[in-house]
């Protein structure tokens, strides 16, 4: 099993880097249009409301109960069954989000008044933000409806998940950044407002991902007429789960958009400082996170299924060695390296260096979260897997009650760093009740050698971190140096620090049977 969840792993975690390089090139365009002025703000915004509602309707809530109830029809054997299953999910999802792009496009400004309020003031009393509120209003009217392609793209991939076929789903995302970099270039320089052109790129992604997918539902023999089903049981087991971790497994993403509700009543550019912060933290945990994370919540699944309450534990503990081993030296590493990282990748054209030294203090502190955040991806699936989506509920509402205090707490104190701060804190403290809650039921506990494993791991990450240090220049002979200079630097730390990490670990005694031994 753990040959075969490593394989799997392998295979998500290369298409989504291929995902995440596009991703960061796409950044790297869109700095050198926009910078961190008032333009970006208003483009990430525009971005931003879509995405939070994906993880809602799509790659969130739904496909963590989607998976589960799909594996188990799919585990009878009745192929019949299993078809009529998707037909309806598709169908009944169909409609919903259908009914929920239409309003969203129609009642953009009330979604841009809602989520930058600051800015709405602006725009009643005639205050310098009252232009970035109209703006918004529109371009959410084009960013929109990539949720309705999105969602039936989640959809699809949460199928090919369950049948084994990682690489397709992991591989879609490339196109939404190949076309909104493709938009940089050709369409946003021929318009007097070229942000609108990146909000035609986010539209055009979408469309591309959805029509991607569809040959290979077909090759699959999942190719489906949606159909409304809302009281067949098979939906209404999804439903029953997707309603209460509609909120449960979103409450990042409610943090994040709480975040930009406060962000427009701070100075220009705070969106954009805490976006390309995050956008750095979401490389690591989309490449390693959510990539062990969606392996493993099919294979849990079929556990519950089969009853196999040690092989389901032991496959937590596959996937909690494997996001640690490779989150410790992401967190630290982008701890350390934050200016040079953000100089190489998107100090040129509007990006400034007073962007690069606002930027890097919200990526460190969101950074220190990471690991944290990584732990969350893999934690939940042990309760979504067994079908109980309550329990993440309550935890969730008590991270975003968390968070909210801490904002209130760091916000005024620390500015936008202090909503990057308090996000941190909000995932130490939801990682933190769900492994108690699994702890408490009996379904995972930390063995003993993973506890030695993760003590070696910070060790090694001491080390890692003694090495940058110890080469790394100091900032204003950053400033001096060229483009390829910087890279070059950089690309040397980085693999100091690495090889500093991996020596450790060997001179520790860890061996690649460490990250076996949990499954097999």
């Amino acid at each position: 099993m753990s040959k075969r969840l490593l394989k799997s792993g392998m295979i998500v975690s290369a298409m989504t880097l291929i995902s995440r390089v596009l991703g960061l090139v796409r950044d790297v365009v869109v700095a050198n249009l926009m910078g961190a002025g008032a333009s970006a703000d208003v483009f990430f915004f525009a971005n931003k409301i879509p995405n939070f509602l994906r993880r809602l309707f799509a790659e969130g809530a739904f496909s963590q109960a989607f998976v589960p109830v799909l594996t188990e029809y799919h585990a009878s054997g009745d192929m019949d069954k299993t078809r009529q299953l998707i037909a309806r999910a598709a169908g009944t999802l169909g409609v919903i989000v259908s009914v929920v792009t239409i309003l969203g496009v129609l009642g953009s400004g009330v979604v841009t008044a809602m989520f930058g309020f600051g800015w709405f003031l602006d725009w009643l009393n005639g205050g310098p933000s009252a232009e970035k509120f109209e703006l918004a209003s529109l371009m959410l009217k084009i960013t929109f409806p990539y949720l309705w392609f999105i969602t039936f793209v989640a959809l699809s991939g949460a199928i090919l998940n369950t049948l084994g076929k990682f690489a397709v789903s992991s591989f879609t995302p490339v196109f939404l950044n190949v076309m909104i970099i493709l938009s940089a270039w050709f369409i946003a320089p021929q318009l007097a407002q070229p942000e609108i052109g990146l909000a035609i790129g986010v539209f055009l992604g979408g469309l591309v991902q959805f029509f991607f997918q569809l040959p290979f539902l077909i090759k699959a023999g999942v190719m489906v007429r949606p159909k409304w089903g809302w009281r067949d049981p098979g939906v209404v087991k999804i439903r029953t789960l997707m309603i209460p971790a509609l909120f449960g497994v979103s409450v990042s993403q409610i943090n994040l958009l709480f975040d930009t509700f406060i962000a427009s009543f701070l100075q220009t550019g705070s969106i954009s400082w805490l976006y390309y912060s995050d956008r750095l933290l979401e490389f690591p945990l989309g490449l390693f996170g959510i990539a062990i994370a969606t392996v493993i919540l099919p294979a849990l699944s079929r556990k519950h299924v089969d009853a196999q309450g040690e092989g389901f534990a032991h496959t937590m503990d596959w996937g909690v060695r494997m996001v640690s081993l490779l989150g410790v030296p992401a967190m630290l590493g982008l701890i350390v390296l934050a200016k040079p990282m953000l100089m190489v990748l998107f100090m040129r054209g509007e990006f400034s260096p007073q962007d690069v030294e606002f930027a890097s203090m919200s990526l460190m502190a969101y950074a220190a979260g990471l690991l944290n955040f990584m732990l969350i991806k893999v934690l939940a699936p042990g309760y979504y897997s067994r079908q109980d989506t309550k329990t993440p509920v309550k935890y969730g509402i008590i991270a975003m009650v968390s968070n909210m205090v801490f904002n209130a707490i760091f916000a005024w104190f620390y500015g936008y760093v202090g909503l990057a701060m308090a996000t941190a804190l909000s995932a130490l403290v939801n990682m933190s009740l769900l492994y108690r809650g699994l702890h408490i039921a009996g379904v995972y506990r930390l063995t003993r050698q993973t506890i030695v494993f993760a003590i070696k791991l910070a060790i090694a990450g001491g080390f890692m971190v003694a090495a940058i240090l110890w080469q790394l220049e100091e900032m204003p002979v950053w400033l001096q140096w060229s483009l390829l200079e910087r890279s070059t630097s950089l690309a040397i730390l980085i693999a100091l620090g690495a090889a500093v990490y991996l020596l450790s670990l060997v001179i520790m005694g860890v061996r690649l049977k460490d990250l076996k031994a949990a499954t097999d």
